[in-house]
């Protein structure tokens, strides 16, 4: 089998920690839990799923979320906030699956954050990706993933969200969760490109909101943004917003939505590092600001400034 060689520079980006995914003054919880077993991908994907409960799961778990733990765990940033919330409600080893009621409430890209996390921790490159998954719905909804290196095969996709059977039975899924198939979750560019070529229906992409289905190019072009921001190691809220963009199609000038397709080539495929990262530094309307608008569900919107 081919062995796929990844530049020193790129590994050593993807294996450093982020200001979001840095465990911080709970690192030292990494060295005692995580040490003492496997720290491979699908491990470190089982203590994760054990950690967190999306806030949509309660039916699937029989437990009903509270208000509070809505409102307060899933507009958390940081994975070292996030581990906090977790050890404060029960101090066992991060191995060891929580109740449902004492682990963080959160969205997709809350698994992928602590996934990633911990895969840099273990010293495997590991970057957050934004996209549309086909699993979870009728809609191509929006969801987020790791991405992590493979020396024999490469950049391969990780959804923690399914490290549970049975949650992955739930959703009929019949995959490997560490080898997501890039036909199942389209990262934001691929999407992007196959509604600009006309061969995709913009509406078919999105997120099935309580009020109205927010969906259509307008939204895609938001994930193309935020997919950019994490291969820069920015992983942002999924509502924190910046820079161009609309609120709906209709909306959608031209001229702004042609601002997207050059970020969606270099993302849609296999990234080129050097390029991904001096388009995101050069390019204000791609870049996250220092303070960015937080359309939080829970608690925006609201000005958010992020940590450097």
């Amino acid at each position: 089998m081919p062995t796929f060689q990844l530049s020193p520079e790129e590994s050593a980006y993807y294996r450093a920690q982020s200001s979001f995914s840095d465990p911080g003054a709970l690192a030292d919880r990494y060295e005692a839990d995580l040490s003492a077993g496997p720290a491979d991908p699908a491990a470190l994907a089982r203590a994760v799923r054990g950690l967190l409960v999306h806030r949509a799961e309660g039916g699937l778990f029989g437990h009903a979320i509270a208000e509070d733990r809505l409102r307060d765990d899933a507009e958390t940033r940081y994975a070292d906030d996030i581990l906090r919330l977790i050890v404060g409600r029960d101090d066992a080893p991060l191995t060891r699956p929580r109740r449902p009621g004492d682990r963080f409430v959160g969205v997709c890209r809350d698994f992928s954050l602590l996934h990633c996390s911990m895969l840099r921790h273990a010293g495997i490159p590991a970057r957050v990706r934004i996209g549309f998954a086909d699993y979870f719905g009728p809609l191509h909804g929006d969801h987020v993933v790791t991405e992590y290196w493979d020396a024999e095969r490469g950049w391969l996709l990780a959804d923690a969200q399914l490290a549970d059977p049975a949650v992955a039975a739930a959703h009929g899924v019949d995959f490997d969760p560490m080898d997501v198939p890039r036909d199942r979750f389209l990262v934001a560019g691929a999407a992007w490109r196959a509604i600009r070529s006309g061969g995709a229906d913009p509406d078919a992409y999105g997120h099935q909101d309580s009020v109205r289905p927010l969906v259509g190019a307008w939204f895609v072009a938001g994930s193309v943004r935020l997919d950019m921001a994490a291969l820069n190691k920015v992983e942002t809220l999924l509502w924190d917003v910046w820079g161009a963009g609309a609120d709906s199609d209709e909306d959608f000038a031209e001229d702004t939505r042609a601002l997207f397709d050059m970020p969606a080539e270099l993302t849609a495929g296999e990234v080129p590092f050097d390029a991904v990262r001096k388009v995101y530094a050069d390019d204000e309307g791609l870049r996250a600001p220092k303070t960015v608008l937080s359309l939080a569900p829970f608690n925006g919107p609201v000005q958010a400034t992020l940590r450097g």
